[in-house]
């Protein structure tokens, strides 16, 4: 099982890395056609816009499993770690129900404009919705992954604060982690 969700995980990557270089072409050979020969790529802007979409819905879901994101763990460290527990469990509850939302919202808008086409390309607007989809129903499968490793004890004190200082960054004598140092 491990290996197909590194081989999920691997493909991510390489498509993100396909559709950053996809929209690198699209946009500097637009910009190129248009001041050194007064033409253009007529879809360059709306697929590009598609392409940086899809980059930040599958990346979001890198992020997601390695844990990322951006947060707030001054209530966190403060807790004990049955408080700390508690926390996590809600707060995977509540981003398992947001991703739900997302994922019935996004699936309902792809059959919605399935049949609408795209001024530029052509291309069904419901490709632009169905990102959501991908995205929604990765997060879940990880956040109900996160959920079960929670309550079946698999989860370590030290990961329950998801957020973690790096150690490149220089720290004063006047913070809090420098006062623990000295």
């Amino acid at each position: 099982m491990k290996t197909v969700v590194d081989a999920y995980f691997w493909l991510l990557r390489a498509v993100i890395a396909v559709l950053l270089a996809a929209m690198v072409v699209l946009v500097f050979g637009n910009v190129v056609l248009r001041y050194g020969f007064n033409s253009g790529i007529p879809i360059s802007e709306e697929l590009s816009r598609w392409l940086f979409v899809w980059m930040v819905f599958l990346g979001a879901i890198i992020g997601l499993k390695e844990h990322a994101h951006l947060g707030v763990d001054s209530l966190v460290k403060v807790l004990s770690p049955f408080g700390r527990k508690v926390c996590y469990g809600l707060s995977h509850a509540l981003m398992l129900y947001a991703s739900v939302l997302l994922t019935e919202g996004s699936w309902k808008q792809t059959v919605l404009n399935w049949d609408t086409v795209a001024p530029a390309s052509g291309l069904s607007v419901g490709l632009f919705y169905a990102a959501g989809i991908v995205f929604g129903a990765s997060s879940c499968v990880i956040i109900v992954h996160e959920l079960y490793r929670l309550v079946t004890g698999q989860i370590a004190d030290a990961d329950l604060i998801a957020i973690s200082e790096s150690e490149e960054l220089p720290h004063s004598p006047g913070t809090a982690r420098g006062k623990q140092q000295a």
